[in-house]
């Protein structure tokens, strides 16, 4: 059975560019779903954006996520989440008021330390799929600090650093735990 471990945190603090920096190291991964959403909607003209209907992208996450976890139970090893099906279900509740993180947990199994990308001003680029500003970026970090804290996660802080020592990072970590 895989070891699944979710890279979470700010929207634009490098989360991508870690999990391609794993996946040349030969690690398995999990591309973002909001990535894939948003690039899908976009190309059919939907409207299941997070500008435009936050409730209909937020369910479309959960729903990929699922499917994310299901298509990953197959793999050996660990299995790198860039977000995951906790962090649609906290955009969920933000966006609907609909209380979901609880059920979302007992979906996705993942390792008990859960790595957080800070807000780094310095690397943050919106662009199309990216169109909220950094302060929008923080109060999503905010609140996905609080929703992995209430579920019980072990929190770490990603460190600002350059993308093969923050790899580093983490799979020192990891290693630590005893799942390396």
């Amino acid at each position: 059975m895989p070891a699944f471990v979710i890279i979470s945190g700010c929207s634009g603090g490098g989360k991508s560019t870690l999990l391609t920096e794993l996946c040349r190291r030969g690690f398995a991964v999990v591309e973002e779903p909001g990535r894939r959403i948003v690039a899908s909607e976009q190309r059919f003209g939907g409207s299941a954006l997070p500008w435009i209907d936050p409730a209909a992208f937020a369910r479309r996450a959960v729903a990929m996520g699922r499917k994310d976890c299901d298509k990953a139970s197959g793999q050996e090893g660990i299995v790198f989440f860039d977000r995951g099906l906790i962090d649609a279900a906290a955009a969920l509740e933000f966006a609907t008021g609909e209380a979901c993180l609880r059920h979302a947990i007992g979906l996705q199994r993942v390792h008990r330390r859960v790595f957080m990308a800070p807000p780094w001003p310095e690397i943050f680029v919106g662009d199309d799929e990216r169109r909220h500003d950094l302060v929008t970026a923080r109060a999503e970090y905010e609140r996905l600090v609080d929703a992995y804290s209430e579920l019980g996660y072990e929190l770490d802080t990603l460190p600002k650093i350059s993308v093969g020592a923050r790899a580093d990072h983490l799979i020192a970590a990891l290693a630590g735990d005893g799942l390396l």
